[in-house]
């Protein structure tokens, strides 16, 4: 639709300024009847950023069951008998299985394949049974499922196959006859006659038969796939309408034996995430260790991956190990054969996607059932890797490797695992001297520095690599944190022309089975719920525009003292002792002075562990627990010097030394040796969030005492390690509440308005369109609630609210609900 071109500019009167200037001087009661005022102005005749359809997307990792018990259909759990040790200490083949008289677990030359080594040799007139995931196997009344089973028997069988519960029978059984001879598939079809969420899937044979792969899968599966998604979890994604899906990690990829899955490698159980193991017919799949400590079964593969992505009409974004490993472990792999393979590898893996049908690997996908190519236009290498030059070296491989033979297919680097500090800027320099197009970027912050960061991006080089904002969340799934997040998600729009790819992370939840907080979608066996975060994603997914509107906003006055509080002594997996603890203030004053000769009465213990006195140290002996803060001082201090002797005894980490003490979830601390003795950081604590504010590689060495001071002066804060400057900061950055970006629909001609109000007070704003011709009436969306409100599976605290605007004109008032995201969509004449 046409645009004016006039650039008006109404602004606030002398006399209203001078009222807002007065308004900011006196404080205002935290209530929702209370207003701010707010002027945003608008230039429709300005070029912004263009927006791209995969500005938005999704991030999928098989974390907190994501997979097998999640978006993966199957309701059997461990239905290979390939669970171990290995995967979860814990685990044995029988896991979640029950035997009734004679059966064990084989791995012997009568398996059914040798990628699926173990099988159930089930005795004459024995049962096994599944108690599926969480409280059981979930069945509906009247709906239709679907069980196979591979078997075999010397002699022949029948196998009785049922399902029931506590109270009683959920559907009829099936007699399931095994003919004499080798492995065959067999199936059978239930029709659930009650719903229930504690089922039981029970097989019993007449004769000695052997069992494997034994299926129970819902017949209304996503888009009905046989090895299909669960509805209601795929659902969700789809409702987002995302531009891409990354898959499949995360650490899955960068983690464990670069090995493949074979007999030459001793078969491998504790591996990176290689493509080639999760394609082909599901019982030939190798099954795999996964990183968050439980058993991947493959079954959700790489075709699965690339089947959804185009069943929603998102870009497949997959992502492969690059042979350094991460999150932890930290490890350069140096073996050329090796890298060379996985290389090759990772061009096969494009050749299955985009090869024709005459391609080995583009025919292994039409076998499977997708002669047309998948479009792969971007492939990521490498997660998170710690070791930026080690990494870069082995990535520059790979990416010559793909452009030379798939020129059009983009190849996606990353800037390790942190927001800022040595690794990132050293990643960032290679990457950049070496023109790379696109770096992935993951951060977990707390909402203040999302409020605080809000101009990340303003700054990036628009000549230089884009950013892909691949992994990043606000450390919680109370509606502040969505607040805290959309009020980022304004910033990653105007900066559209470097950030073009952007995912919260991790996707998805099992209730009963979580590794990680927070995540987008929650769920059981029955239901599933949309956190507060995901009503935030999926209102900015849908209403993303074509293109920036330049526009401007006025901020929230505030006022800064400086950084206050007490002092602390904390470990992290790890015993360390302290000593000599010396708090003076700017004037010379000793404030607190402790050198542990006595008693440790001044310290109040706040956290896990165990302390005690021991030869005039004050000492923490768990080398188990996190986070044991003690503390000790007046909240009210300001401008001091903290000085403290530390000494690491054992454990994984180093030690922590805390200043700027509110209380358990507000402080900022010195953690030496943090990231399993890898790095050390100043970390600050809000609300229980936290961020990082510097970071540098390094570790602590164990029975070496360290001298460590604090000096705080106002915001500024000087770290000095064994009499050496350490490093700096200056925390004057405001976690500024409101804002908001403006983009346009080319398909609608709409001029679409967001706003985040991230304060328990109205924002009264006067809008400024520039001159635009626009409708009287805007549909308008919002989503207000407490800032504590969470979804549950009973509660939706959060959901948006669609009503109508009537007063809009090219000047006009709006006033944003207290802790509110607003979109107002305004159509153009």
């Amino acid at each position: 639709m046409p645009r004016s071109t006039t650039r008006t500019r109404w602004r606030l009167g002398l006399a209203t300024t001078a009222l807002l200037a007065a308004t900011a001087l006196v404080p205002v009661p935290a209530h929702a009847e209370t207003v701010t005022d707010y002027a945003v102005t608008v230039d429709p005749a300005a070029q912004g950023a263009q927006i791209d359809d995969t500005m938005y997307g999704v991030f999928f990792e098989d974390i907190n069951r994501a997979a097998d018990g999640g978006l993966y259909a199957e309701l059997v759990q461990n239905r290979s008998f390939e669970y171990s040790a290995v995967d979860n200490r814990a685990y044995t083949p029988l896991t979640s299985w029950t035997v009734d008289g004679a059966a064990q677990v084989l791995d012997d030359a009568g398996r059914l394949n040798d990628r699926n080594r173990n099988y159930l040799s089930l005795g004459a007139g024995s049962a096994v049974t599944n108690a599926g995931y969480n409280t059981g196997v979930r069945v509906e009344q009247g709906k239709r499922y679907d069980f196979s089973v591979w078997a075999r028997a010397a002699s022949g069988s029948t196998l009785t196959v049922s399902l029931q519960d506590a109270g009683g029978v959920l559907a009829t059984a099936r007699a399931v006859a095994v003919r004499k001879g080798g492995w065959a598939r067999y199936r059978a079809t239930f029709t659930a006659t009650r719903t229930s969420s504690e089922g039981r899937l029970t097989v019993a044979s007449s004769a000695a038969t052997a069992l494997d792969m034994v299926s129970l899968f819902p017949r209304d599966t996503y888009r009905h796939e046989p090895n299909g998604l669960r509805k209601d979890l795929a659902e969700k994604i789809a409702a987002l309408h995302p531009g891409f899906v990354r898959f499949p990690g995360g650490c899955l990829v960068n983690t464990g034996s670069m090995q493949d899955y074979s007999e030459a490698s001793g078969w491998q159980r504790a591996r990176s995430y290689q493509w080639k193991d999760t394609v082909g017919p599901v019982e030939e799949r190798a099954v795999n260790s996964n990183f968050w400590g439980y058993n991947q079964s493959y079954g959700l593969g790489y075709y699965e991956y690339f089947r959804f992505a185009e069943d929603i009409g998102a870009m497949p974004l997959p992502v492969v190990p690059a042979l350094v490993t991460g999150c932890g472990q930290n490890r350069a792999v140096v073996d050329d054969a090796l890298l060379k393979r996985h290389i090759q590898d990772t061009l096969d893996l494009i050749e299955f996607a985009n090869g024709p049908v005459t391609s080995p690997w583009g025919r292994k996908r039409a076998q499977m059932g997708h002669p047309a190519p998948f479009r792969l236009t971007h492939l990521e290498v490498g997660n998170e890797e710690n070791l930026p030059a080690e990494f870069f070296a082995r990535f520059a491989q790979f990416r010559a490797a793909v452009e030379a033979k798939y020129p059009d297919v983009t190849v996606v680097s990353n800037s390790g695992p942190d927001d800022s500090g040595q690794t990132f800027d050293t990643a960032w320099q290679l990457n950049r001297d070496a023109g790379v197009a696109m770096v992935d970027e993951h951060y977990y912050n707390s909402p203040q520095w999302f409020l605080q960061n809000n101009d990340r991006y303003d700054s990036y080089d628009r000549s230089g690599p884009k950013v892909f904002l691949g992994e990043y969340a606000s450390q919680g799934n109370a509606f502040k944190n969505g607040l805290a997040e959309a009020a980022y998600m304004t910033g990653l729009e105007r900066n559209a022309d470097v950030v073009k790819l952007a995912s919260y992370a991790p996707l998805f939840a099992n209730e009963d089975y979580v590794q990680w907080r927070p995540d987008l979608v929650w769920f059981n066996n029955h239901a599933s719920w949309n956190s507060a975060n995901y009503e935030v994603q999926k209102l900015f997914m849908t209403n993303v525009g074509d293109r920036v509107v330049p526009s401007t906003a006025t901020g929230t006055p505030s006022l800064q003292g400086p950084v206050t509080g007490a002092v602390g002594l904390s470990t992290w997996a790890t015993s360390a002792a302290y000593d000599d603890v010396r708090v003076t203030g700017a004037n010379g004053d000793t404030l607190l002075s402790d050198d542990f000769s006595g008693d440790a009465s001044r310290w109040t213990h706040t956290g896990g562990g165990s302390w005690s006195l021991q030869d005039g140290q004050y000492v923490q002996t768990d080398t188990a627990a996190e986070n044991t803060m003690v503390f000790a001082g007046d909240t009210a201090w300001h401008d001091y010097d903290l000085r403290v002797k530390a000494t690491k005894k054992s454990g994984k980490e180093g030690f922590l030394v805390a200043f700027g003490v509110k209380d358990t979830g507000n402080y900022y601390w010195w953690n030496l040796g943090g990231w399993n003795n890898t790095r050390s950081a100043v970390e600050q604590a809000v609300d229980g969030g936290k961020s990082t504010l510097i970071s540098k590689a390094g570790s602590v060495e164990t029975g070496r005492a360290y001298d460590i001071d604090v000096k705080v002066r106002g915001r500024q804060v000087t770290l000095y390690l064994d009499g050496q400057e350490w490093g700096s900061f200056t925390d004057d950055k405001p976690a500024e509440p409101f804002r908001q970006v403006v983009t346009e629909d080319d398909r609608t001609g709409d001029l679409i308005v967001k706003v985040v109000n991230a304060q328990s007070t109205q924002a009264r704003t006067a809008i400024d369109l520039g001159g635009a011709r626009v409708a009287s009436r805007a549909r308008v969306t919002t989503l207000a609630a407490a800032p504590d409100a969470v979804n549950t599976e009973t509660g939706t605290a959060v959901a948006p609210v669609t009503s109508t605007f009537t007063g809009v004109a090219n000047r006009f008032t709006y006033t944003f609900p207290a802790n509110s995201v607003t979109f107002l969509r305004i159509g153009q004449r």
